[in-house]
């Protein structure tokens, strides 16, 4: 795919975080590949890469699906360095998933994003399940993303409500930000393929609230 790499304007690098089985992984394959699966939980460390036009502007985002499970953990630290955009995502049935985002998710952000001005978007995950199961109000949802300066959307992945959203959401706001689109370029060397990366380490194989 000779010159490939220079079609964009723009090369941003987007972090998926969250407990395991929140739907981190189906949310990626749903606004990637257009289509669901309800997958296993991811092993480690994966990545797709996706073609957006946006404000006139061709971007290369660059998703990195971490796993959840506390074993991975220094495994997925550093990925977070060089990230545009963090998506923190809960399982509107499972209130650990949605509490845990500030007693672990967001203790990880602090400690490992090397942007200052890092714009992290909250998403409520399986809106599609029966309302007798959501333990998580939109409402708390709302909240939390005030306090915590996320945006906000509550999202399916089964049935692709706001995912689209969800991402074009998050890059308009990326672009937005001086700080994150003042030299992009310098990361293509190391955001393409995980395994050119230097500083990766080995891979294990494997509506919306501005606050």
């Amino acid at each position: 795919m000779a010159g490939m790499s220079e079609d964009f304007d723009h090369l941003f690098k987007v972090l998926l975080i969250g407990n395991s089985g929140v739907g981190k992984s189906s949310l990626l394959l749903r606004f990637t590949a257009g289509k669901f699966d309800d997958m296993s939980p991811t092993i480690g460390v994966d990545f797709k890469v996706k073609m957006l036009s946006l404000q006139g502007k061709r971007l290369k985002l660059t998703i990195w699906d971490t796993a959840g499970q506390e074993r991975f953990r220094t495994l997925t630290s550093s990925y977070y360095r060089g990230a545009q955009g963090i998506i923190l995502v809960y399982d509107v049935t499972r209130r650990a998933t949605f509490t845990d985002l500030s007693d672990v998710w967001l203790k990880e952000v602090d400690r490992f994003s090397t942007n200052r001005d890092c714009i992290k978007m909250l998403i409520g995950n399986k809106v599609d399940l029966e309302e007798s199961e959501r333990v998580v109000t939109k409402k708390e949802g709302i909240a939390f993303a005030r306090q915590h300066g996320c945006l906000f959307l509550e999202a399916s992945a089964k049935t692709s409500i706001n995912v689209q959203r969800c991402f074009e959401e998050l890059v308009h706001k990326i672009i937005e930000t001086p700080s994150l689109t003042a030299d992009t370029t310098q990361l293509k060397s190391n955001l393409l393929r995980p395994d050119h990366a230097s500083d990766q380490g080995s891979l294990t194989p494997g509506g919306a609230c501005s606050c």
